[in-house]
């Protein structure tokens, strides 16, 4: 079927079709059969009441047991007074329905009072009158309920129902379960992740849509194998005629006078920038391709934030600013690349040098987070800066992306340190996020996983000893 919905419609009729058919059968092969009793009452009446006139109460119950072994029919005779003349003593339902009433008050579910006869006549003499109750085996009443309601119907309509809405239910939810683990898979950015194209003889909604997502997933992967390729081969393509720009810078140098100083160091300057803006591409590139994996190799992230921290204190000496930095004790080991690792970090630092206040300090904070899954090393660094509005925190760390052009040419930054940094922390496992401090100032937070077996103890952060504070 190529559509959904005639799926579903028919899936529902035909439930609805099964139930009325297989409930009609067994209520006809299940109704009590009693047009032969009702044709047969006079004469077991007259029976007995023969039996009782010419042999009396044990010739009566001779012939009432025999007809309970032989039919499975009870049969109760009664006289005038209401009384079973054959001794054997009478259940209630049979007295009412002797006496004229109903057969009993609310009629019995899993085990029904029988459907009951009832038929009199006088006796041979005319002065008595005889009343004989005939209560019909039960058979397959035992399935009907009150009032003689369709259990059987009722449980097949339940079953057959329930068998076929299962069978739609699975039918409809298996592919759409793919199709949202690959969703989750291609969110997570796993750019390979496919839903599954189903069998060619599936044509309905969810087929179509499962092959539109395979070919979408396919599309993205390939625009962003495309832009990655892209900017690997331009950022090689420019390294060649960069190099040759300083070739010539030198000679120029060499043969200018002091009046072409001021112009050549222009050009040097703005060289260096776009060699380290090829750089940061090419590195950028790396990280996006994800072809990649984390190495094994154990990194000690205290050391690393150390070293990174000393060379932007020297930095930070320009603008009259320090670089404080407080570790937490313990067991630092992040399974990672120490270069990628110290490139993001120092992205992080040096930006924050940056942007904050002049003679003020920019804080670095290494601690240890203890969660139910596993133990995160937490890097936070704080500048005293104007912070970051807080529709662009997200954006921080998107490439190329700077808050204003101006601040931009004025710092010299291009917008990929921090989209380097986030890469970097997302190749090895962690993650990072930007925040606005409420003293003033942003705060960048880094969160990297610790290797499970060193894992200690949290501890408070404390500054570092004395002769290493930066």
């Amino acid at each position: 079927m190529k559509s959904l919905f005639v799926r579903i419609f028919l899936s529902f009729w035909l439930a609805q079709a099964l139930f009325v058919v297989l409930a009609i059968v067994v209520t006809l092969a299940f109704r009590p059969r009693t047009s032969t009793w009702e044709a047969l009452r006079t004469t077991v009446l007259n029976e007995a009441v023969n039996a009782y006139e010419q042999g009396g109460t044990g010739q009566l119950r001779e012939y009432l047991e025999n007809l309970d072994k032989t039919q499975h029919v009870r049969a109760y005779l009664f006289n005038d007074r209401r009384e079973e003349v054959s001794g054997r003593g009478a259940p209630d339902w049979a007295v009412r329905v002797a006496a004229g009433g109903p057969r009993m008050p609310h009629e019995g579910f899993v085990f029904p009072i029988p459907q009951v006869l009832r038929d009199s006549r006088a006796s041979s003499d005319g002065f008595h009158r005889y009343t004989l109750v005939i209560g019909l085996p039960p058979g397959p009443r035992v399935f009907f309920g009150p009032r003689g309601m369709p259990i059987p119907g009722l449980i097949i309509a339940i079953i057959s129902s329930g068998l076929v809405c299962y069978v739609l239910a699975w039918l409809m939810t298996k592919p759409i379960v793919r199709l949202r683990a690959a969703t989750q898979q291609l969110a997570a950015g796993d750019l390979t992740a496919r839903a599954g194209a189903p069998a060619a003889r599936r044509h309905d909604e969810i087929a179509g849509l499962m092959r539109d997502f395979d070919a979408m997933a396919e599309r993205l992967e390939k625009l962003v194998q495309a832009q990655s390729r892209l900017l690997n081969d331009i950022s090689h393509e420019l390294r060649s005629p960069l190099a040759r720009l300083n070739v010539a810078l030198g000679l120029a140098r060499q043969r200018s006078g002091p009046e072409s100083a001021a112009m050549l160091e222009r050009i040097e300057l703005e060289a260096s920038r776009l060699n380290e803006l090829i750089g940061r591409i090419l590195m950028l590139a790396r990280l996006e391709d994800g072809e990649q994996r984390v190495p094994r190799t154990t990194v000690p992230l205290n050391e690393l934030v150390l070293n990174v921290a000393e060379d932007a204190e020297f930095e930070a000496q320009a603008r009259h600013c320090h670089v404080r930095c407080a570790i937490s004790q313990g067991d630092w080991g992040v399974p990672g690349d120490a270069s990628l690792l110290h490139s993001a970090i120092e992205n992080v630092v040096r930006n924050a040098i940056r942007y904050t206040r002049e003679g003020s300090s920019v804080e670095v904070q290494l601690e240890r987070s203890t969660g139910p899954a596993r133990a995160e090393a937490v890097l936070r660094v704080s500048d005293s800066g104007p912070g970051v509005p807080e529709d662009a925190l997200d954006k921080l760390f998107e490439p190329f992306y700077r808050l204003d052009d101006a601040r931009g040419r004025l710092t010299g930054g291009v917008g990929l340190g921090l989209a380097i940094t986030d890469r970097a922390v997302r190749f090895h496992g962690g993650r990072v996020a930007a925040f606005n401090r409420g003293e003033g100032g942003l705060t960048v937070e880094i969160r990297l996983p610790l290797v499970s077996g060193g894992e200690t103890s949290p501890a408070a952060p404390e500054p570092v000893p004395a002769g290493r504070e930066v």
